[in-house]
């Protein structure tokens, strides 16, 4: 207690005074924090939107390719082991289902399809650990997302099975769906290819404590699919 015409504080007015700095100071803290998380999360949603879109235009690009035969050679189509295939008919669509697309192109223009020089790529979504692998003849490479527990960085999870979206859907040259089950019989058939790319972040938001989705699509016409022999 102070003394008639002493200066300073009591002890109960630095308490206080203390008490007060801490909350404005705990008060930033948290405001800090939460910028920090919105920060955060941000980017990882930015990143994984950059990979989706890098991994669907390249799919796109490739697609859009399938039956390249420049030399219009006839008997050059390989089915799925890399062989001379039956379907010859099906030409650079060799396989074609909701979750996988094999196709081919002779981009060498040596009236051959090279299964080691990305002439010969299968597509696969693998629906129970969530990311698309792509197999151009050395085996199936993670392409977008990783297998759990690789090592390998894993952005985002690709949730098309779990959505019950399918990557690829098949139309005809009049805009109607063709059915998977119709395959490989109408595989010749196939004009227009959707692609849809249903993902979520890796990473779980620490402010909503759940994974941010994305839905990425693109159409693709694969020309030389019409006039390749």
């Amino acid at each position: 207690m102070r003394r008639f015409g002493e200066k300073g504080f009591t002890l109960v007015e630095l308490v206080v005074a203390l008490a007060i700095g801490m909350a404005v100071l705990g008060a930033i803290y948290q405001v800090v924090q939460t910028g920090l998380r919105s920060s955060s999360s941000m980017e990882r949603k930015v990143t994984a939107g950059q990979d989706v879109r890098a991994a669907l235009e390249l799919m796109a690009m490739e697609i859009r390719m399938a039956s390249y035969n420049p030399n219009f050679t006839t008997g050059i189509w390989k089915d799925e082991n890399g062989l001379i295939s039956a379907l010859q008919e099906s030409k650079g669509i060799q396989q074609a289902t909701a979750t996988s697309i094999l196709i081919e192109m002779d981009t060498s223009g040596d009236s051959n399809i090279d299964s080691t020089s990305n002439e010969w790529i299968l597509y696969n979504l693998d629906t129970v650990n969530k990311y698309v692998t792509r197999n151009a003849g050395a085996g199936a490479q993670p392409f977008l997302g990783a297998l759990p527990n690789s090592g390998q960085e894993r952005t985002v999870r690709v949730i098309n099975g779990d959505l019950n979206i399918p990557v690829f859907t098949y139309y005809d040259g009049k805009g109607d769906a063709l059915s998977v089950a119709s395959f490989p019989a109408s595989l010749e058939n196939i004009r227009r290819i959707e692609i849809v790319l249903a993902v979520e972040t890796d990473d779980i938001d620490l402010n909503s404590g759940e994974r941010k989705r994305m839905i990425y699509s693109t159409s693709v016409i694969p020309r030389n699919h019409v006039s390749s022999p």
